[in-house]
């Protein structure tokens, strides 16, 4: 791999590969697949992570249902209060009008970062509805009409049609970036692979007397390992041995990890995040913790790699549609809506073996408003568009060019 590591990743990675030596002497080898037995039934589950998938799987493409969707159609999407309240059955699937579960309930969530800061997850939930209201409002009114500085409406972008707001940003780009961060990452980083969540109240003890959740087959920290592996490979088809077919099975952090590891400068990264994945669960079925926790920090660390590789990557793939002769804005602003995403999922990073994001909400707030500023995308420079992938880059172990091929 040619992409720079971080020290803790250079001196794992070669015992992640075949096996991992603990405290008492003992090997753990790494799971060909992610497949864990107890009485001859499987212990993992993660079917709370596939199904908010899932939902979001259908709420993006009603964003830009303009004969069928209503602003309480896909509010009801992202709530999913149909049975508290709730007017409309949202999805096509009955089973996800069924579900107890939605998506708003985790966007901002997780343990470690949220659950002293609850003003700031409300206003980052609310922020979804937000864009998801304004889609309605501003966008589905002005569809047929031809985009420009202050007016939302439709763009030319080669063959396909974009729908965007009066800067210039498409709101369904916003919504689905955002969320690979303010659900998946964040759930996945600073929940339940962190050391609060795993080790919460007798977990531990629980986890080395065997003692199971009640009336299941798994113990508590092994279900909550393998949510944060739903939130990753939840909708694969073969989710014990998800490579095959990464980047196929959903529009979220899994086609995004693939995308990255399609780039020469960042190959490996999905195996090496599958192996931390399934060798950390191998070493709580061990009650091997050090090795566990040394699994989740590797994963942070390529987590967050992936959120702010596609950052640079669509903000210079935005520039260098801006920065022609005739610049081609409907190219540009689907891109930059997209790196708009990213950017916003980058308050939900994590540096490994801390407690902080690779930037802060304040420091995205400050990217944004430079994206947002006078008329938007219909006036940002590509100096400033260099200017904030070197800043992000500069947080990171990859170059801008590693990042922008």
């Amino acid at each position: 791999m040619l992409r720079l590591k971080s020290f803790l990743t250079l001196i794992l990675v070669s015992s992640i590969l075949i096996s991992c030596d603990t405290d008492d002497g003992t090997k753990i080898e790494v799971p060909s697949s992610y497949e864990f037995t107890r009485n001859s039934e499987s212990t993992v589950s993660f079917s709370g992570q596939t199904t908010r998938i899932q939902m979001g799987h259908e709420l993006l493409p009603a964003m830009l249902d303009f004969e069928n969707s209503t602003e309480e159609l896909l509010l009801q999407m992202y709530r999913n209060q149909s049975e508290n309240g709730g007017d409309v059955d949202p999805f096509e699937s009955s089973e996800l009008n069924a579900a107890t579960k939605n998506i708003k309930g985790k966007v901002a969530a997780s343990t470690d970062f949220f659950s002293n800061n609850t003003a700031v997850s409300a206003e980052i939930k609310n922020q979804f509805e937000a864009w998801i209201s304004s889609q309605v409002e501003e966008v589905f009114p002005n569809r047929n009409t031809l985009a420009a500085p202050g007016q939302p409406g439709q763009i030319a972008d080669g063959s396909s049609t974009r729908y965007v707001n009066g800067k210039g940003l498409e709101y369904n780009q916003l919504v689905g970036k955002s969320l690979i961060g303010a659900l998946m990452t964040d759930q996945m980083l600073n929940n339940y692979v962190s050391v609060s969540v795993l080790d919460a109240g007798t977990n531990r003890e629980d986890n080395n007397d065997g003692n199971l959740a009640e009336g299941k087959n798994y113990t508590n920290m092994e279900h909550k390992w393998d949510e944060a592996y739903g939130y990753l490979f939840g909708t694969s088809a073969d989710p014990a041995n998800p490579l095959a077919t990464l980047g196929e099975d959903d529009s979220f952090l899994n086609k995004y990890l693939a995308r990255v590891d399609n780039d020469d400068d960042f190959s490996g990264i999905a195996q090496e995040t599958f192996d931390a994945l399934a060798l950390g669960r191998a070493a709580i079925v061990g009650g091997q913790y050090d090795v566990r926790d040394e699994q989740a920090d590797i994963i942070r660390e390529n987590i967050s790699i992936v959120i702010g590789v596609r950052a640079v990557y669509y903000l210079q793939s935005g520039k260098n549609a801006l920065d022609q002769e005739t610049p081609d804005y409907g190219a540009a602003f689907h891109d930059l809506s997209e790196a708009y995403g990213f950017i916003y999922s980058l308050q939900f990073t994590r540096v490994p073996g801390s407690d902080s994001p690779y930037f802060t909400k304040t420091d995205v707030d400050a990217f944004l408003a430079q994206l947002e500023e006078g008329n938007g995308l219909w006036d940002v420079t590509p100096e400033t568009l260099d200017n904030l992938t070197a800043e992000i880059a500069g947080q990171f172990s990859f170059t801008v060019e590693e990042a922008a091929n």
